[in-house]
């Protein structure tokens, strides 16, 4: 499966299938928090929380591919994530784009 931001593939001529996505929604964690408030205290980084968003960010990826894989893409092209907080405590990542199937 190809996946590009871009909005096409260089050389292909693509039929546009449509929209697919694939999402994923985490709540924080109370050991993430504390470690989180003594952090900021001293500064750096946020480690408990940039893994939680990696392994969000893969989650919403292959479920995204997951549902070009259903219809039958060959590629996802202009990619995209988004977050937007559902709930206090707790956050949607989203990952969306359009696939195609690339014709011969």
């Amino acid at each position: 499966m190809i996946v590009t931001t871009t909005d096409g593939i260089d050389g292909k001529e693509l039929e546009i299938l449509g929209v697919v996505f694939g999402n994923t929604v985490r709540a924080k964690h109370i050991g993430n928090d504390i470690v989180a408030g003594l952090t900021n205290i001293v500064g750096g980084e946020l480690k408990g929380y940039s893994d939680m968003l990696t392994q969000a960010r893969k989650e919403a990826y292959d479920r995204m591919v997951g549902n070009a894989e259903e219809i039958g893409a060959d590629a996802i092209v202009n990619v995209r994530f988004t977050t937007s907080q559902t709930m206090a405590g707790a956050a949607e990542l989203l990952a969306y784009g359009t696939a195609v199937k690339i014709k011969v």
